[in-house]
């Protein structure tokens, strides 16, 4: 099981681990950050990039799919479900959308093409923004 935690240094400066790495998040200027770190949705859309870019990866050395670049992009807005196309009835109010940019050069037919557009969509945290989330929370206040 992944474990990552986060603890408050200062103002909303938050330094992260997963007992290996160590990053910081914080926000920016305008929200009262210093601006020190990126902010949480930030580090959301990297995991997310991140993970796109290795799955695409993986499965074209598994495959032999000769890539010569890759770049993936994603960036996040609230809408309303009212102006969201991929919305069912079920939604309603403000929505999270994340829109993705994946650019795959190399040289290949349309069919690897197609495939690997469906690889990308299988990335694991694609999966699990996708498909949603349990939490369990326990909270422990002095």
């Amino acid at each position: 099981m992944a474990k990552v935690t986060a603890e408050l240094i200062d103002g909303y400066q938050v330094d992260i681990t997963n007992g290996t790495h160590t990053w910081r998040a914080d926000e920016p200027l305008d929200l009262g950050g210093d601006d020190t770190g990126p902010n949480p949705y930030d580090l959301l859309l990297g995991s997310l990039a991140s993970c796109t870019t290795i799955t695409l990866t993986m499965y074209a050395k598994r495959k032999g799919i000769d890539i010569t670049s890759l770049s993936v992009s994603y960036s996040h807005e609230r809408v309303h479900a009212k102006d969201c196309e991929q919305c069912d009835d079920s939604h309603s109010g403000m929505v999270d959308r994340i829109n993705s940019e994946i650019f795959i050069d190399g040289n290949f037919d349309e069919e690897t093409r197609t495939r690997l557009t469906d690889i990308a969509q299988r990335c694991p945290v694609h999966k699990t923004l996708a498909n949603g989330v349990v939490f369990d929370e326990t909270i422990y206040a002095g």
